[in-house]
């Protein structure tokens, strides 16, 4: 038997979503969500140089344990 995603609402949205199912039509629109291009920018500067500077303050082991960790992770059998 396929298992079934379910949606969880609360009463609230559960009794919007029925009230728009009788009428056929949407009572509240919901307002499309706009991303701050500040946030963003600041976002993508830390991922840019996020790798990099973790790398810097490893040790040379540390760094060297972590790619093995990496490697064997990636070439392990899958079940």
């Amino acid at each position: 038997m396929p298992k079934r995603k379910s949606i969880h609402h609360d009463e609230a949205q559960n009794a919007l979503r029925v009230a728009e199912q009788l009428l056929g039509e949407e009572l509240a629109p919901q307002p499309p969500k706009e991303k701050d291009p500040i946030a963003v920018e600041l976002g993508r500067r830390g991922g840019l140089k996020g790798g990099k500077a973790r790398a810097a303050k490893l040790s040379a082991r540390r760094l060297s344990q972590i790619g093995k960790i990496g490697a064997a992770a990636r070439w392990q059998k899958k079940p």
